[in-house]
């Protein structure tokens, strides 16, 4: 049985956050059973893009502090990276998003090795959907330990992303948009997720949820104050805990879907072992979801007949030209160029729907509308999709 630890943790404040950590962890089986002295521990953050900390899109620099002084404290080396999403003039912002989140000061101050994703070299492992190699980067089969620190955020094309998601990060700089077009659909997404966590040893899961992020996430959103963080070695365990307090399951989310079925961990509540604060999954009041999610539209609550809806239901990416600073983020980062750099009109007959565009956007020019204003108005009858 599979165990997931929910600590309550009210803020961000460094000795707050070490004391809940190690408590945590304690639950876990203590620090003995992860790392030992002289131990290279790589902290795999969510660093999608040059967001400052209290964004909600990014792990609290905070929380990467704690950890690196616990770890430290223990005698291991620091690593901190990821590679971001999206790109600019061809470039991934990785380089920015480390100073803006943050988080270079924290290695400048704390004595940790900061590593972007995108400057590290590549290790090819197995591919499912592909019959070419995928590239990981480098420092994931070079530490000793990795430890998996995701945000807890809505996503508006996969509903939710957690310790499962926080991997598609593993993949360096603009590589990742070649995999949304071999992966067009959330389930064959979940596919490429599963050979990465299949291919990574991440021995520990560690999830930001004191500031998670609702709506439109997984930067568009806004913060929402959950006052928690989650630890467990199992990220699918994870996952469908966390999913459970923001009112989804992981038939909801389809990334999840396919990781239960390549056996990533344990999907199912009455097989996972909730332990610490919680002994079931604390309800968040009042969290809101994508508009791309209804219960209609998914067959829940009674409506399963009407799932054959879910196209009028859905929302759709739209670029407010007020907005767009023309930065050719979304342009750049398309899988399938579906976006025209000048007018950034889209073409919805290429459009795959993965929602890079709204995800990268630094600006929130990106805008989720529906076509049907009578499929809107239903929508906006369930309160948890009011923005």
């Amino acid at each position: 049985m599979s165990k997931v630890v929910i600590k309550d943790c009210r803020d961000y404040r460094i000795d707050r956050l070490m004391e809940t950590i190690e408590i945590g962890i304690d639950l876990l089986g203590g620090w003995n059973k992860f790392i030992a002295p002289g131990m290279t521990v790589l902290l795999k953050v969510n660093l999608i893009g040059p967001k400052p900390p209290d964004s909600a899109a990014v792990t609290h620099v905070e929380f990467v502090r704690a950890l690196t002084r616990i770890l430290k404290d223990h005698g291991c080396t620091v690593w901190i990276g990821d590679s971001s999403g999206g790109a600019i003039a061809g470039i991934a912002p990785t380089a920015r998003s480390l100073k803006v989140s943050g988080l270079q000061e924290v290695a400048d101050s704390e004595g940790a090795l900061l590593k972007n994703f995108d400057k590290e070299g590549v290790i090819p492992v197995k591919s499912t959907i592909d019959t070419k190699p995928m590239y990981l980067a480098k420092p994931l089969f070079e530490a000793d330990l990795v430890i998996n620190l995701p945000k807890l955020k809505t996503h508006s094309a996969s509903m939710y992303t957690g310790a499962v998601k926080n991997l598609y990060g593993c993949i360096p700089g603009l590589r990742k948009a070649e995999y949304h077009r071999l992966a067009p659909d959330q389930l064959a997404l979940g596919q490429v997720l599963a050979d990465i966590h299949a291919a990574v040893n991440v021995g520990l899961h560690v999830m930001d949820g004191i500031t998670a992020m609702q709506g439109d996430g997984p930067t568009a959103g806004k913060p929402y104050r959950s006052e928690k963080i989650l630890l467990s070695t199992d990220p699918l365990a994870l996952d469908a805990v966390a999913a459970s307090m923001i009112g989804l399951t992981v038939d909801d989310i389809p990334i999840l879907v396919s990781a239960r079925d390549r056996g990533l961990g344990e999907a199912s509540l009455s097989q996972i072992n909730i332990v610490g604060d919680y002994t079931a999954p604390p309800q968040l009041a009042g969290f809101k979801l994508p508009k791309r999610f209804t219960r209609l539209a998914t067959g829940r609550g009674g409506h399963r007949l009407l799932a054959k809806i879910i196209e009028l239901m859905k929302a759709r990416p739209r670029i407010s030209t007020r907005l767009c600073r023309s930065c050719n983020i979304c342009v750049q980062s398309c899988p399938v160029q579906a976006i025209h750099p000048e007018t950034k009109a889209i073409n919805y007959a290429a459009c795959i729907e993965c929602m890079c565009c709204h995800e990268v956007c630094m600006y929130q020019a990106v805008k989720l509308r529906r076509d049907n204003p009578v499929m809107e108005l239903i929508a906006r009858l369930d309160p948890r999709m009011q923005s």
